[in-house]
């Protein structure tokens, strides 16, 4: 009886919280926990064997420094991994925040310039304090010279893509182009870390953890933006 007094406060809370609270916290919450569980599997050597595998299985048994498929697929990828450098994503930035500059929405600029500059800090703090080296099973197909684990491509992708389009779908007019904007920026952040698996330059686990890290920052700051940024008169037009 003494239990339900002191939980009833906390259940009237949670049962007067909107759906998408719920389900946002409970993705931060899953999210995180993921990554910590990640991490020390990693640390433990315990994804050691499958990433090798997995790196293996995308070269030639008999040439390591050829990838499988035909020359085009690498090339390609090759291209597709630009799309996650530091250069691309910063102009990708500064052009979307021009924009919602152009179309009178400072407030979501701002926040989306601090929301991916936050985003590139905490990857960098994260390779810093994990410090795994990169692979060294197959022949690196692009130069690299930092830490592995997380991926930067993959998690800046992540931050960077996710971010803008979740706060770019909020200035949307329509249903369908809001769902676009968040597919869009679910696809780039996924064919840029398949590129870095495919080129030798991380581990499947280091593209994962960039993944659930970026993608735990951008739904965050997309929790933030949905509390504090003011929507759009015309988001109501249809729904």
């Amino acid at each position: 009886m003494q239990f339900r007094r002191l939980a009833q406060p906390v259940l009237d809370r949670v049962s007067r919280m909107e759906a998408a609270t719920l389900f946002t916290l409970a993705f931060l919450a899953g999210g995180l926990f993921l990554f910590v569980k990640l991490v020390g599997e990693i640390r433990e050597g315990d994804t050691h064997a499958l990433d090798d595998d997995i790196l293996l299985s995308l070269r030639h048994v008999d040439d390591l420094s050829l990838p499988i498929g035909p020359a085009w697929l690498a090339h390609a990828l090759n291209d597709i991994t630009s799309l996650g450098g530091v250069t691309v994503l910063s102009i990708i930035t500064l052009l979307s925040c021009l924009y919602l500059l152009l179309a009178r929405r400072r407030d979501v600029a701002i926040f989306m310039l601090i929301s991916v500059a936050g985003g590139y800090a905490v990857s960098a703090l994260l390779k810093l304090g994990i410090a795994r080296p990169r692979p060294d099973i197959v022949p690196h197909l692009v130069d690299v010279h930092d830490l592995s684990f997380p991926s930067g491509h993959a998690m800046l992708s992540a931050v960077t893509y996710l971010t803008i389009g979740a706060l770019l779908a909020r200035a949307q007019p329509t249903r369908a182009t809001r769902l676009f904007m968040i597919g869009a920026a679910i696809f780039l952040t996924l064919i840029v870390g398949i590129s870095r698996v495919f080129l030798g330059v991380h581990y499947p686990t280091d593209v994962l953890g960039g993944w659930c890290a970026g993608a735990l920052w951008a739904m965050l700051c997309w929790f933030v933006a949905r509390k504090t940024l003011q929507r759009p008169a015309s988001e109501e037009t249809e729904r």
